[in-house]
């Protein structure tokens, strides 16, 4: 019971602590207010109605951080900026240049990130476009002027790029990654409007399916949990050098977190299955019967109730945690410093063959977090398409971000905690 409540009473007797957790409450409060300024030239009232019908679009809002319901001046969330993302970590497979900024540490970090951000707004206006486009099909729009038009894409480009520099407040002064912050924000905010919702469209016929959802959903809670706290510790040995030679070698653990990516992977997976059903809604009110029959088709393809869905979902998940864990870790940085501590792997050369030793191990559990990762994401899904209750599909992606960022969070309290003991003992 103390290791629970260590983090909440850090929180208030740390000062750093306290100063982040009051700030990230500000910048949230700011954020949930800009988020329900409308943007002009929509008809909220129909909008919300589509919303509320649609699965689709309701796990469209989830992941726009809860502004597309409203169609405030933040309606773009952070796709745009997420899509560029995603398009950066791609080339840096395939362009040297790139590849080797990713491998440079921060400054390398801080140049992809300036490129990303500038990528962004061009994926802004492409995607603002394609929004009018939709809801003009719809009848949604209160105007047909191109400059009042121009006007909202204009904007909601404005408001992402307020959320976007808003995120990066969050890392840089508050609690954890931004991004995951916000799309926290949004799922959190969401939660009694679902829940209301559910409860309205209750069909008694159905009760044991919801008790068996509800267990499901505590058992991946579990399970995220146990998982996002599993560690693969690799045994470390050090030289002591004395007074004229080495002495006793003392032993410790390199400790490799099963999923170093953490909940990102899921997001960027997300962000980019809506990118094919955004498209086809848009080209579905086509002229062209070929273009509208092959939109219609994509459609189809990309429902979260089919077996195509869930398996390229599945897919994403993995393929994204492999690419943001070749981000966030290092094995050659690792290697490197152990060699300059005069530490060692025992039974392992330093240098190369340490690198290929580190590769190897962060591949096999990179591996078995992903494949977690993706379960996790696509169970809830097909669940849901055997039982016709779609809400519920949302839902377990939902969970899934939650945990992982409360986590994520809790993570971020206790290392700071640890950082205060420290500084204490040393005082």
């Amino acid at each position: 019971m103390n290791n629970l409540l260590a983090p909440l009473r850090a929180l208030v007797k740390i000062k750093d602590l306290r100063r982040r957790f009051v700030f990230t409450a500000i910048v949230i409060a700011i954020f949930r207010f800009v988020a329900h300024v409308p943007a002009p030239g929509i008809n909220l009232s129909a909008l919300r109605d589509m919303f509320n019908s649609s699965a689709f679009l309701s796990l469209l809002d989830v992941f726009s951080g809860g502004t597309l319901g409203n169609f405030s001046i933040m309606a773009l969330g952070l796709n745009p900026y997420i899509n560029a993302s995603i398009i950066f970590q791609m080339l840096g497979m395939a362009i040297p240049k790139l590849e080797a900024l990713q491998k440079e540490g921060d400054y390398g970090r801080q140049k992809i990130n300036q490129y990303t951000r500038l990528l962004t707004i061009p994926l802004c206006f492409l995607q603002g476009i394609a929004l009018i486009l939709l809801l003009q099909r719809q009848g949604l729009t209160t105007t047909a002027d191109p400059l009042q038009l121009a006007s909202i894409i204009f904007t909601l480009a404005a408001g992402t790029s307020l959320l976007i520099w808003i995120g990066e407040q969050l890392n840089d002064y508050g609690l954890g990654n931004g991004i995951s912050m916000i799309i926290f924000v949004g799922i959190v905010t969401r939660i009694p409007i679902n829940v209301l919702q559910t409860i309205s469209t209750l069909d008694q016929t159905k009760i044991f399916t919801y008790i068996f959802f509800l267990a499901f959903a505590l058992a991946s809670v579990y399970a995220i949990v146990r998982v996002g706290e599993a560690v693969r510790e690799i045994p470390i040995q050090s030289a002591r050098r004395g007074t004229s030679s080495y002495g006793a070698v003392s032993s410790s653990h390199l400790p490799l977190r099963l999923n170093q990516a953490g909940v990102i992977p899921i997001i960027f997976a997300v962000s980019f299955m809506l990118v094919p059903n955004m498209l086809s809604r848009v080209l579905s009110g086509v002229n062209q019967p070929a273009l509208a029959s092959f939109a219609t088709k994509i459609s189809n393809y990309f429902t979260p109730s089919t077996i195509f869905y869930n398996v390229f979902y599945f897919i994403l998940v993995v393929a994204f945690t492999y690419f943001y864990t070749a981000v966030v870790f290092n094995p050659e940085k690792i290697a490197k410093d152990l060699r300059s501590s005069g530490s060692f792997i025992p039974g392992i050369r330093p240098g190369p063959n340490t690198v290929d030793y580190l590769n190897l191990v962060l591949n096999r559990i990179t591996l078995a977090g992903a494949s977690f990762l993706g379960l996790v994401a696509v169970l809830p899904s097909i669940i849901s398409g055997f039982t016709g209750v779609s809400s519920l599909a949302i839902g377990g992606t939902s969970v899934l971000i939650v945990v992982s960022v409360v986590l994520e969070i809790l993570k971020t309290i206790n290392s700071q905690l640890y950082m205060h003991s420290y500084d204490k003992f040393l005082d």
